[in-house]
C-alpha cells in the first residue's frame, strides 16, 4: 500500500505519516533533507524528527529515494520529498537553466515509477505549496510547478492520499 500525505509547513504531515506505521517494528525512514554546514537552526530542526522516531526504526540518510523504494523490505518512509526535489533542482543546476534540464524529469521518472511498483508499504511525505500565492522569483515558481507535477503524479500512483490542513487529515483518495 502506497499512501502519500500532503500538507502546507507546520500542518502535521510527517506526525500523521508516522502515525500509519507501527511504532513497535522494524520501519526505514527515509530523511531527504541535506545537511547545512554551520546552520544550528536546520540542525536542531533534523534533530527534532530523529528524537521523535521510534528505537525499532532505522533512519537513512544520503540514499537514492528510487532505488530505496524499488528495493523493498521493511515498511519505508520517505520525509520528504519537497527537500529530496530541492536536491534534485540543486544537483541539476536548474534555478537558473532555462529550460530545466532533462535530468530533473528522469529522477522524477525514476521516483513515480519505483512508488507505482513499490514491492512493499510505502508512506511518502510531500508539501502541498500550490495553494497560494505566484512566487515573485523564478526559483520560486519553478520549485512550485515541479513539485506540484511530483504530487499530482505520485497522486495518480498511490492508494491513499492525505492533505493534512491545520493538523486535521483530509481523505482525498
Amino acid at each position: 500500500m502506497i499512501t502519500l500525505v500532503l500538507g502546507g509547513t507546520r500542518s502535521g504531515k510527517s506526525g500523521h505519516a508516522e502515525s500509519l506505521l507501527p511504532a513497535d517494528e522494524p520501519v526505514r525512514y527515509l530523511a531527504t533533507a541535506r545537511r547545512i554546514e554551520g546552520d544550528a537552526e536546520w540542525e536542531a530542526r533534523i534533530a527534532a524528527h530523529r528524537a521523535r522516531r521510534p528505537p525499532a526504526w532505522t533512519t537513512l540518510e544520503g540514499v537514492d529515494v528510487a532505488a530505496t523504494i524499488a528495493a523493498g523490505g521493511a515498511p519505508l518512509l520517505v520525509d520528504d520529498l519537497a527537500t529530496w526535489l530541492t536536491g534534485v533542482l540543486d544537483d541539476a543546476g536548474a534555478w537558473d537553466a532555462h529550460p530545466v534540464p532533462p535530468v530533473v524529469q528522469e529522477r522524477v521518472g525514476e521516483l513515480v515509477a519505483a512508488v507505482a511498483n513499490a514491492p512493499g508499504r510505502v508512506v511518502l511525505v510531500s508539501a502541498e505549496v500550490g495553494l497560494g500565492v505566484v512566487p515573485p522569483t523564478r526559483a520560486g515558481r519553478l520549485f512550485r510547478d515541479e513539485l506540484g507535477a511530483l504530487n499530482t503524479a505520485l497522486a495518480a500512483v498511490a492508494d491513499e492520499v492525505v492533505l493534512l490542513v491545520a493538523g486535521l487529515p483530509l481523505k482525498l483518495k
